[in-house]
């Protein structure tokens, strides 16, 4: 069972790609297409890592009945007197007896019950933080292969325009205005762009691959993934996911873990007095063919506790999952606030990009080319206009992708969704 704050988990982080990574479905090309919901849907049905958890827990249910159950009566049957010598040849003077007993376990029994249980949330929280996890790569594999076409998107367009430099470059030697040196660093520069762009192709292909295993597919039914990597995420204060941290999956498994040790030195505890045990019966008299009522009861003496031991190590382990709890708030609150700034200036990095550096260096690419195409510019001046706005294209695309990725973690990390978080704020 999926506690409510990981199903707003899931339908949060379903939203928000739905959202920021709008996803239309591409009628012209016809490639086979997935979307982040199906791809997610897929992995919690059929991931391997997934399908492990339900064996344990039906194996934790078939624990969790064990506990319940108490322990078994004793029938017991003694004959006594009997097959002797003398007046107690035979079994005419035989004594029968008849009895069952049992063991008062007290508190002991509902010890077993409340470890077994604590154990079944603890098993449940880790399916849920493991369903997290899950879901987590798999939008980020989802996200890489996002980012692959957007690159694969970038350096067509670069081949493109290496092919028109090319053309530009040709015709400008073949009117004997420019040297053949510079059709040869022309054409050599689209076969470096070729190259990059085939490299690109097949890492395409990989984290395709990479994806479909998530839900167990070795041969992939799709080709391409939907969404848009430029659109940007949601900022949002760091001090508003702060205090969301205690809801956070770790936390919550820490919790689960917590009520199990507190459990378990609960039952030592109760097992420190040994249990007591009880008998009823009848007895039988051959001799005079009567019964009577036995009863009896054996209480064990000696040390007052036998489990001393057991207690200290339960105690022990008690606290030492609230030391954990310390060192993990800690260690969540550096992580999420390094996250934070990241992302904040990841996100300072694409609006700069996108709003100030590209568009500039467009504009001048395209009067650099047409000074070029006068005679005004050299080959070298071009080619470098050139690659400065390829890297900057490529500074884009990288910049969105970590910006997604930092969005990605900071979820993981605290449970809900960025977006919601701020406008609580």
């Amino acid at each position: 069972m999926l506690s409510r704050s990981s199903i707003i988990f899931f339908g949060c982080m379903l939203l928000f790609f739905n959202t920021v990574l709008r996803a239309e479905p591409d009628l012209k090309t016809g490639l086979n297409r997935i979307n982040l919901h199906d791809a997610i849907s897929k992995t919690f049905e059929h991931n391997p890592e997934l399908r492990t958890f339900s064996y344990a827990l039906k194996a934790q249910a078939g624990r969790q009945l064990q506990a319940g159950l108490s322990a078994s009566p004793e029938l017991n049957f003694t004959i006594e007197d009997a097959a002797g010598t003398g007046g107690f040849t035979g079994t005419d003077s035989a004594q029968a007896t008849l009895s069952i007993g049992w063991v008062l376990e007290g508190d002991i029994r509902q010890g077993y019950i409340d470890v077994s249980s604590a154990d079944s949330l603890s098993l449940n929280t880790e399916q849920t933080t493991k369903r997290l996890d899950v879901a987590a790569e798999t939008a980020r594999l989802y996200l890489v292969c996002l980012a692959n076409q957007a690159r694969l998107t970038n350096a067509d367009k670069t081949v493109e325009l290496a092919k028109e430099t090319v053309s530009a470059v040709k015709k400008r030697v073949s009117a004997g205005r420019a040297p053949e040196a510079e059709l040869a660093r022309a054409q050599a520069e689209l076969s470096r762009r070729q190259l990059q762009q085939e490299d690109i192709g097949h890492e395409l292909s990989s984290a395709i691959r990479l994806l479909a295993a998530q839900w167990g597919e070795t041969r992939p039914g799709f080709t391409q993934v939907q969404g848009d990597i430029f659109s940007i995420p949601a900022n949002i204060p760091y001090e508003a996911l702060r205090e969301r941290l205690q809801q956070s999956p770790a936390f919550l498994r820490l919790l689960s873990d917590k009520r199990l040790k507190e459990a378990q030195l609960k039952l030592a505890k109760s097992q420190s007095d040994s249990a007591w045990r009880v008998n009823l019966g009848v007895r039988h008299f051959e001799s005079t063919d009567d019964q009577a009522l036995v009863a009896g009861i054996s209480i064990p003496f000696g040390e007052r506790s036998r489990n001393t031991g057991r207690i200290t190590e339960a105690r022990e382990n008690l606290s030492q999952i609230q030391a954990k709890e310390d060192e993990l708030r800690v260690r969540f609150e550096t992580t999420l606030y390094v996250l934070s700034q990241e992302l904040e200036h990841s996100l300072h990095r694409l609006n700069t990009y996108r709003n100030n550096i590209i568009p500039q260096l467009e504009k001048a690419l395209k009067q650099t080319r047409r000074a070029y195409k006068l005679g005004r510019y050299s080959y070298l001046e071009w080619s470098s206009v050139q690659a400065e706005l390829l890297a900057a294209r490529s500074a884009l695309v990288e910049a969105s992708i970590d910006a997604h990725l930092k969005t990605i973690e900071i979820e993981r990390l605290t449970g809900v969704q960025m977006a919601q978080v701020g406008d609580k704020s």
